[in-house]
């Protein structure tokens, strides 16, 4: 996000009248608008806006996986918990999953499927689509006879 918007949030948030906002700026900068600072003035002026109490909210942008075996196993697994196929659709529960086959069920290591390679990923996979086949035919019988 630009800084001109977010000094327009930060005011909105501050809830600071046109004339005081534009003092503001003139203080900070001798300037009235923010069309006529540089970027080095916005970014004064947001300090200034900062010290009077504006927060900036980041949203962490969702993680998706670079690899498509990797985005594969975290769709299987939603289908599969959509399904009705496994109770526990967090993310733990499928590193849990994913560690009965890269740790062998030895439990001392935390497997994250995002680290997966593609050797490492492939029985999961395997077994996460006969896992979503059960859940479909059983989905299926339950259309037909429900």
């Amino acid at each position: 996000m630009n800084a001109t918007a977010i000094i327009n949030i930060a005011k909105a948030e501050l809830a600071i009248d046109d004339d005081d906002y534009r003092d503001l700026l003139e203080r900070v900068t001798g300037q009235r608008s923010l069309r006529a600072m540089s970027e080095r003035q916005k970014r004064d002026v947001l300090d200034e806006l900062k010290r009077l109490g504006f927060r900036v909210k980041t949203s962490r942008p969702a993680r998706t996986a670079s690899k498509p075996y990797i985005r594969l196993i975290h769709a299987l697994w939603k289908n599969c918990q959509r399904l009705g196929v496994i109770d526990n659709g967090s993310r733990e529960a499928l590193r849990a999953f994913c560690a009965r086959f890269v740790d062998q069920g030895s439990g001392n290591v935390a497997v994250d499927p995002d680290l997966l390679s593609y050797d490492q990923a492939s029985p999961v996979i395997e077994a996460l689509k006969k896992m979503e086949a059960r859940g479909l035919a059983a989905e299926r019988k339950r259309g037909r006879h429900g």
